[in-house]
């Protein structure tokens, strides 16, 4: 889980998917459970570089809608990267039971600007990223809005 949470983006939504049959594998798990292992080997000296100049942040997010067909709930993942390196990254169950992909969007984005706002505030005291004054880009799925407008 460490090198899930820590140094491995990457691998964050797989992990969590297996771990909740952990008490209960079945041989398509532990398959899976070894395609993660080859992956993270062919990968181990993979790295992330942040550069030093012009230090840009930007943020994606995306949801999917209702991939939980236990709980009905959707799932909003994002990523905040430093010149393209990640630096914040989460995918997580949605609180709430949305009623259409557009509203599970919504929630997503919602969220992500809600932690943008804290994470500004954080880099801008830490004096770390110059340029934390103007905008943050943040890119999101937003087809279902534009078909409903």
């Amino acid at each position: 889980m460490y090198a899930m949470l820590c140094t491995r983006p990457d691998i964050c939504y797989l992990v969590g998917t297996v771990s909740m049959y952990q008490s209960n594998l079945g041989c398509d798990h532990w398959t899976t459970v070894k395609n993660i292992l080859k992956y993270l080997r062919r990968t181990k000296d993979y790295i992330l570089l942040y550069g030093t100049k012009d230090l840009s942040f930007t943020e994606y997010t995306d949801s999917d809608f209702q991939t939980d067909k236990d709980a009905r709930k959707s799932t909003s993942g994002s990523i905040f990267t430093l010149n393209k390196g990640a630096i914040v990254w989460r995918s997580v169950k949605q609180t709430c039971i949305a009623d259409s992909t557009m509203e599970a969007k919504y929630v997503a984005a919602c969220e992500v600007v809600k932690e943008t706002v804290w994470l500004r505030k954080f880099l801008t005291d830490l004096e770390i990223v110059p340029n934390m004054h103007l905008p943050i880009t943040l890119y999101c799925d937003n087809s279902g809005v534009v078909a409903n407008s």
